[in-house]
This record gives C-alpha cells, sequence and structure tokens, in this order.
C-alpha cells in the first residue's frame, strides 16, 4: 500500500540525514563554547526541544523558536533535509530535529498542528561572496530556552541567537570570518513548498529596510492570502544591499562588511496591518533597548506566566515534562493586535479592538477539549480576549470559525468547535463577551450553511437525523453526525442557561441524532445510507489514514481515525452512550480492550485503532470509565498514560501537539482532574505529582496535595476539596475556583 512506503521512504530520509548529521559532527573542528541559555524559577524546568522530532506524522511538530507568551513572533529555525529536500509534513513549525540543516530564521510559524503557514520574512546570513544557502548544522552547538534561540553556523563561523517580544523579533549575529557579513532576507518566504507574493522592498537613506509580502500558505491560501509587513534596523551600517528577484521571488542581500568579533544586532518589527505599525511596534517594544534587554524581558514574561501554577515533584523530569506542557499550552492564540490597537479582521478591513487583545491562531477542533477549559482556570484574561475575538470573527466574516488563522478561516477539520468553548466559557461565568450575538450564529450554523465555513450537509442531517454517507461519499459522515450532535448539545445547555426553553429542547433533540448511527448488532458508531441501511463494508481496525489509500474503502467515515476511536464521543450524553452498550459491565470491558490495545510505543510510526492520546477524538477516553462506575480503572489508565506517553525526548508527545492540546491534557491530567467540555464539570483523576498551588484567575489560590503518591500509589481511594469528600466522578469549576484545598489520598490497590 502506498501509505506505508511514504513512511518507509520519509523514515530513510530521516536515517540518511542523521548519517549525514553524525559526519559533520565528526569533522567539526571548531571548539565552539555556545551562550548559556539563562533561565528562572520556572523555566529552568522548561526544554523547547520536546516534541521537535519523532515520526513526522506521530510527532509533537513544535518548534524551539524564540517567542513570549501568546506572541505573534516565533523567531527560530527553519530546517530541511540533505540540500534543501522538501519531504511533506515533516517540518510544519519550520523546524524539525531529525534534520541537520538549517534554510534560515523566519519570523512566526504555527506551534504543533499540520499545516505549513507563516515563516515569513526568512533571514539567512552568510559571509564573502557566497550565496546565501542551506547550512549544515550540530545539535552539539544548539541551545534554546524561553524566548531565547541560539546555534553556531559552523561552515559560516557565525554565532546566531535570537528573542522576541510580541510583535518584534532581535536577532544577533556573531562572525568570526573577516570576510563581509551578509544577510539574506527572503522577503517571499513561506512554510514548506509555500511561498509569498506582491512583495516589495526598500531601504531608506537611514539604513531602515521595509518590506512587504502577501502570504499564500496552507491556511491563508484558503482566504486569498494574509498581507504581512515588517520594518528592520541595524545597529551597523550597511556597507551595501542588492534586491534580486520580482515581486513573487523577491529578496534583499545586505552587506554589514567586516565586522568579525563585533556582534551585529538587527530588530524587525512585524505588523499584519500596515509598515507604519510594523515600525510603532518595534518602537514600543524594543526602542533603546540591547539584545540582553529585550532577552531579559521575554525570561521574565515567560517566569511570570509560568509561575500561575507552583508544581513540586520528586521527579526532575516530571517537572520537566509539566512545565514544557505548560509553555506549549502559551504559544498560541496569536496576539494579532498591534500596539496601537490596530488588527486585521476577517472582512479585510482594519478594526480597532476596544478593552480587549483581539487573538487568532485557535486551532479550535482540537483546543476545545483541554486548552481552553485551561485559560478559564489560570489565564481567564486570555479567554476573555477569545471569546470576544470569535464573535467579532463571526461578525465580520458570516460565521464562527472552527480554525481562525490570521486574518481568515481557515475551515480545517469539521463541525462547529466555537459552540464548545462559548458553551463551556459561559457555564464558568465569562459573560463579558456578547453572548447573544454568539448565540445567534450558533443557531444559525445549525439550521443553514451559507458561508464558507460551517456544518457540511447541515440540510443532510436535519432532514434524516445523520448526515447518509452515499450522499456525502467519502467525507466523514459518522464523525460529522457524532461532532454535529455534541455542538447541538452545547447549544442547547447554552439556550436553556440564556433562559430559551423552546430552543433548548429543539437543540437537545438534535444532540441526540449521534444514536441514529449506532449499530445494535455491531455496537459501533456506522455509516448509514439515506435508506437508514448501514453501509456493509465495516472494520473497526482501520484507520482513515490506511483506508486513504486502500481500493476498498472502510473508514473513510470517520475522521483521523478508526471506528474504535470514535466509538466514545457523545460528551454531551454520556450516559446514554453507555446506556447503547448494553450495559456498564459491557462498555467498561469494550473501553478497557480499546485502552490495551494503545501502540506498544509513543509516537509510534503506527498508532493504530486503540487509544491514541495523540490524536483529539479519543483523549478523554481514559475518564470514561468512572461514569460507569470504575474510576480505578480511571485512576490506572489516566496514570498510564501520564507516564508512557509523556517523556522528556524529542519525541515526548505522541502526536500533534494542536496549539498546546496534547500539552494541556498532562498539564490537567498530573494534578489530578481533566475537563469535560462544553460543561463545567471536571473529572477526577489521578495526580502524579506530589502537590501543586494554582493561582486562580479569580486571585484565589488552589493548593493540591496528593498524600502517598508514587509511582506505584495511582489509586484514589478518597479525594476532598476544604474538607469534604468528593464522591461523585466530577468536581465543578466553581468549586475549583473557591480555592482551598484539594487532597488526595493515594494508595497502591483501588
Amino acid at each position: 500500500m502506498l501509505w506505508p512506503l511514504i513512511r518507509i521512504m520519509v523514515s530513510m530520509f530521516i536515517i540518511l540525514e542523521t548519517a549525514f548529521a553524525g559526519v559533520f559532527n565528526g569533522i567539526m573542528v571548531k571548539n565552539v563554547e555556545m551562550p548559556e541559555a539563562e533561565t528562572g524559577e520556572y523555566t529552568q524546568y522548561v526544554d523547547p526541544f520536546i516534541g521537535t522530532g519523532g515520526t513526522p506524522w506521530t510527532a509533537g511538530m513544535l518548534s524551539p523558536a524564540a517567542t513570549v507568551p501568546f506572541g505573534s513572533v516565533r523567531l527560530g529555525a527553519d530546517t530541511s533535509f540533505i540540500g534543501g529536500a522538501y519531504i511533506v509534513k515533516t517540518n510544519t513549525s519550520g523546524y524539525y530535529y531529525e534534520h541537520a540543516h538549517i534554510k534560515g530564521f523566519s519570523h512566526s510559524r504555527l506551534s504543533g498542528t499540520g499545516a505549513e503557514d507563516y515563516q515569513m520574512f526568512r533571514v539567512t546570513p552568510a559571509v564573502g561572496t557566497k550565496k546565501a544557502g542551506v547550512m549544515p548544522y550540530s545539535h552539539m552547538y544548539e541551545t534554546a530556552a524561553p524566548g531565547y534561540y541560539a546555534v553556531y553556523l559552523q561552515t559560516l563561523d557565525c554565532l546566531a541567537e535570537f528573542t522576541a517580544d510580541i510583535h518584534t523579533g532581535v536577532h544577533r549575529y556573531t562572525f568570526g570570518s573577516s570576510s563581509d557579513a551578509r544577510l539574506f532576507i527572503d522577503i517571499t518566504s513561506g512554510a514548506g513548498k509555500t511561498t509569498a507574493r506582491k512583495a516589495d522592498v526598500s531601504v531608506d537613506e537611514n539604513g531602515m529596510i521595509t518590506g512587504f509580502a502577501e502570504l499564500h500558505g496552507a491556511f491563508s491560501d484558503r482566504y486569498q492570502g494574509l498581507p504581512v509587513y515588517f520594518v528592520a534596523v541595524a545597529d551597523k551600517p550597511i556597507k551595501s544591499y542588492e534586491i534580486t528577484g520580482d515581486e513573487n521571488d523577491l529578496g534583499i542581500d545586505i552587506n554589514f562588511g567586516d565586522i568579525a568579533g563585533q556582534p551585529l544586532e538587527m530588530k524587525v518589527g512585524i505588523s499584519f496591518v500596515s509598515a507604519e505599525n510594523a515600525l510603532e511596534n518595534l518602537i514600543a517594544e524594543t526602542d533603546g533597548l540591547t539584545f540582553d534587554d529585550v532577552r531579559k524581558n521575554a525570561l521574565n514574561d515567560w517566569e511570570e506566566a509560568l509561575s500561575v501554577i507552583d508544581m513540586e515533584s520528586e521527579d526532575s523530569d516530571m517537572k520537566t515534562v509539566f512545565y514544557t506542557a505548560l509553555y506549549h499550552s502559551m504559544i498560541m492564540p496569536t496576539n494579532f493586535t498591534d500596539v496601537n490597537g490596530e488588527y486585521l479582521g476577517f472582512d479585510k478591513e482594519v478594526h480597532t479592538a476596544d478593552g480587549f487583545t483581539y487573538r487568532t491562531d485557535m486551532s479550535l477542533w482540537d483546543t476545545v477539549r483541554t486548552t481552553h477549559s485551561l485559560y478559564t482556570l489560570i489565564a481567564p484574561e486570555i479567554q476573555n480576549d477569545c471569546l470576544i475575538s470569535l464573535v467579532e470573527m463571526a461578525k465580520a466574516g458570516g460565521a464562527l470559525p472552527r480554525w481562525p488563522m490570521g486574518a481568515g478561516y481557515a475551515g480545517s477539520m469539521l463541525g462547529d468547535p466555537a459552540n464548545i468553548v462559548i458553551t463551556e466559557s459561559y457555564l464558568k461565568g465569562f459573560t463579558d463577551f456578547d453572548v447573544e450575538t454568539a448565540y445567534y450564529y450558533m443557531k444559525h450554523s445549525s439550521e443553514i450553511k451559507d458561508t464558507k465555513v460551517g456544518r457540511d450537509y447541515i440540510d443532510l442531517y436535519n432532514q434524516y437525523g445523520f448526515v447518509p454517507d452515499d450522499l456525502a461519499p467519502a467525507d466523514e459522515s459518522v464523525a460529522r453526525t457524532i461532532e454535529y450532535s455534541w455542538e447541538d448539545g452545547a447549544l442547547a445547555t447554552l439556550a436553556e442557561a440564556l433562559g430559551y426553553s423552546e430552543d433548548a429542547e429543539k437543540y437537545y433533540e438534535k444532540s441526540m441524532y449521534y444514536k441514529n448511527t449506532f449499530n445494535p448488532e455491531t455496537k459501533y458508531f456506522q455509516a448509514r445510507n439515506s435508506d437508514g441501511g448501514y453501509v456493509w463494508n465495516f472494520s473497526p481496525y482501520i484507520t482513515s489514514f490506511y483506508d486513504a489509500v486502500m481500493i476498498e474503502k472502510f473508514a473513510d467515515c470517520y475522521c483521523e481515525g478508526s471506528a474504535r476511536q470514535w466509538r466514545w464521543n457523545a460528551l454531551q450524553d454520556i450516559d446514554g452512550m453507555i446506556e447503547l452498550f448494553g450495559s456498564e459491565e459491557y462498555f467498561v470491558s469494550e473501553l478497557e480492550d480499546f485502552m490495551k490495545d494503545a501502540s506498544l510505543n509513543r509516537a509510534a510510526i503506527d498508532p493504530g485503532h486503540g487509544f491514541w492520546v495523540g490524536n483529539q477524538h479519543d483523549i478523554h477516553t481514559p475518564y470514561l470509565f468512572s461514569n460507569a462506575g470504575r474510576k480505578d480503572l480511571t485512576q490506572k489508565w489516566v496514570r498510564w498514560t501520564l507516564k508512557e506517553r509523556f517523556s522528556t525526548d524529542i519525541n515526548g508527545l505522541d502526536g500533534n501537539d494542536d496549539g498546546g492540546t496534547i500539552s494541556s491534557w498532562y498539564v490537567f491530567s498530573s494534578m489530578g482532574f481533566y475537563p469535560l467540555p462544553g460543561t463545567d464539570k471536571y473529572w477526577i483523576g489521578s495526580p502524579c505529582i506530589d502537590s501543586a498551588t494554582v493561582r486562580l484567575g479569580n486571585g484565589k489560590t488552589l493548593e493540591i496535595e496528593a498524600f502517598n503518591q508514587s509511582e506505584e500509589n495511582v489509586y484514589v481511594h478518597s479525594v476532598t476539596l476544604n474538607g469534604v469528600e468528593l464522591e461523585g466522578p466530577y468536581v465543578t469549576h466553581e468549586q475549583l475556583l473557591e480555592g482551598g484545598k484539594l487532597r488526595f489520598y493515594m494508595s497502591y490497590t483501588p
């Protein structure tokens, strides 16, 4: 089959690249002392290289690029295979640890996704008359910490260092050669094989470089491109420069002459509104500051952000995994608002954010499950910004987005995950946004699709009570039915909270449509045709990844997975879903078989058809045991996942992080509770940490303690909140916001 062959070919490229890196490292002749990656109390536990390598399709797709919490600029290396060879989706974040070559250093990127976008205005150093190009590098001479990235480029005898503020990237190059030092800025650079267009660049009499390009990446091309502006200012005079190419392949080669041993600093301000705003951003954030000043500010920003949870564990690796996960949960959403309050809206008009920060780059289909729930606890100002931004996007573009990227609808994945985010937030007390307008768009999407985004086949879903497979051929009919039902459940819940009882009843009924695809004979959600019959070619053990290249299709009615992985997804009606299995005992038996069939290895080449925490639709499944009366199995499998599916390795995640989704899973689960998305509830799990003090968004603190916790003592004998024992499977958001002491009493036996 084609898919396994592709995987084998990619693996061979990785082996060749690794071999090259070994040879290159062996012939390195200059002993270079890398600068220390300065860290603080919390940032010392962050390893930005976790999740940057591994099998591409089950890797974290993360980058060690320098950034600040929720910043716009993410400045770091863009890597490639030997000779710049391109293989799809090996470095969607721009960086892939298994690569041994660097193309240059670009100014932003998506974090943890499978989409290639941003990576604009790539800067590549060169010396003498040598043309700037792909450069070998070694991890022996590479370092990173929150807000800082550095690498020594042996072939250029150049130390390249980077730091950032929200809208500004700061470069520092120290050349050892007396040959002319040059920086080539690729104005039309993009992620992967994507490029920018309509570019322009100029240099004024003071040496300030101003440029523009229209990005056409995997996402931005879906809404006809994203305009990006930059202004660059260096602290050394320009000896000469040359502008090369045309508006669709434009670059500028800047020559600074012989500056051997003299660090060259260059500040680059970015804006998606105008060059004037790019300069204003640069001045506001870095005027009068040196590279080290900006680096110190970035470190302080990260210290403040990570201090929201003060976690303790005797296991230092666990602290590294925890704080790196917390760090990764704060890369996106992106601050899209210039320092003057202006931002580019979905209508391509310039708007002014009044009383909030407009944010974008929300991987909602993923982050709805964990990340936004985390913000409701520890970063309510970020969550509130997201809610207001989602409504503004709908007002400008006509519909709530499911994957807003930059200034438009990426449209990735399916359904209306914004429904879940909005309802959950409202239930948790977030009311400082236009909930009535949000509710209008939620209702509209459930009835009709008249925009580019929204629910595909919604007319069929409303007519038949499911998406018929024969009328939506090879287009995820079962997954759509399940997702739409979940989102209608959120709509019903919000309608009830707003006092619209008739709407609540209507959408509650629609939230039960998921049952219409459940085959009582097989006990699986299966594709059905418009005549009501189930599609005959069914196998729960084939995933859509393999199905895509098979002659006979078995799983194209599911999204990114197998029938087994979509078997547990009625989160709006968990008790009703369990009843479909006939008994709690059978449900538990089948669910445990599913857990046992997880891949033997983390980030495996083939994650299989069993439990896969690295993909989103089944990441909640360990917690479902509690709803069937088996809290002990929730505890057992949560702890197994924490131990077996997260590590300090470059493949330390089990799949794409998708804007912090998998990282947030770890943060929650390690502390002993986990969100039921679309509600104000959290499942009670099994903490693997010794203690944590959580600084809640309302100013109170929640002190978590796990008594007698160890690698063997994974079972919770009892759990109390402020002295009151918690009996059911849940604790509520309101209870947690009261603060106080959440205590787990652990044991070796259930």
